[in-house]
């Protein structure tokens, strides 16, 4: 670079953090959301029944529905099997996923069951669920536990079979064990494919308990909007059904932190977006 190019470039003012948030991707996603909104508003009102949610509807009934006792015990419940189910997932998962990935015999033996298990809807096995564990919070916590398993498994294998040969060489120079090289290398190596199979287990977990509770009728979110739908208190199901996206844009907010936070090297050119 020219001595000029140096100073017009040490010159050039830059640009306000303000200036920087409004000329990314805020202001788009605001318009499209707004554009949304009304348009929602405007088709119910225009053709749908007084019943149906709109927008100013489900904000006038939030106030009301966060602070019901019966809406905030559905909320805990559901949660926190949601919780418990998708912790069960990701230790068998990633123990499952490992085994596979890193032995020929474990993949020629349970590849084809897993690829098959992971491709059957949820809504298939809910009544056998339902016969052995009963109409139960047991039911729930299995179809959860179905729902986020195979992702975590699927994902876990094809990151360990991505490991390269080199770092795994090199434990073995070292004299490293296979239970460590599988949990202080092929592991962290894998942890991009690990949380991009989180990321679809916890969605698929909160719809495997939503769908539960819509098909056994036990107490939480499900059974909350189910109910408020067919009383017609429309704007109070989606109340519901906001706290289940918001809970599944927090998780994905979480991993994205924990992402910048702790693998910076990882995706490096997504993070302004």
């Amino acid at each position: 670079m020219t001595d000029a190019s140096l100073t017009v470039a040490a010159t050039r003012p830059a640009k306000a953090p303000a200036a920087k948030f409004l000329s990314g991707a805020f202001v788009p996603r605001l318009i499209a959301g707004v554009t949304i909104l009304a348009l929602w508003e405007g088709v119910v009102r225009a053709f749908a029944p007084a019943y149906v949610a709109k927008p100013s509807g489900i904000v006038m009934a939030i106030p009301k529905v966060i602070v019901d006792p019966a809406f905030l015990n559905a909320s805990f419940v559901t949660l926190s099997a949601v919780a418990q189910g998708l912790a069960i997932a990701l230790v068998f998962g990633t123990m499952i996923g490992l085994l596979i990935g890193r032995s020929v015999v474990a993949d020629r033996t349970l590849r084809h069951y897993v690829n098959g298990f992971y491709a059957v809807p949820m809504v298939v096995v809910l009544p056998l669920f339902s016969l052995w564990f009963g109409y139960s919070g047991a039911t729930r916590l299995a179809t959860i536990v179905f729902s986020s398993l195979f992702s975590i498994i699927v994902n876990v294998a094809d990151g360990a079979r991505a490991v390269p040969r080199e770092y795994v060489e090199v434990s073995r120079s070292f004299r490293a064990g296979r239970i460590s090289t599988l949990l202080e290398v092929v592991l962290p190596a894998s942890m991009p494919y690990f949380l991009a199979g989180l990321r679809l287990a916890a969605g698929r977990a909160l719809i495997g308990a939503v769908v539960a509770e819509f098909f056994t009728a036990i107490g939480g979110l499900g059974y909350f909007i189910l109910y408020n739908s067919r009383t017609f208190h429309h704007n109070e199901a989606f109340v519901g059904v906001l706290l289940l996206a918001g809970f599944g844009v927090g998780f994905d907010m979480l991993v994205n932190g924990s992402i910048r936070r702790f693998m910076p090297w990882y995706r490096r050119d997504e993070a302004a977006s």
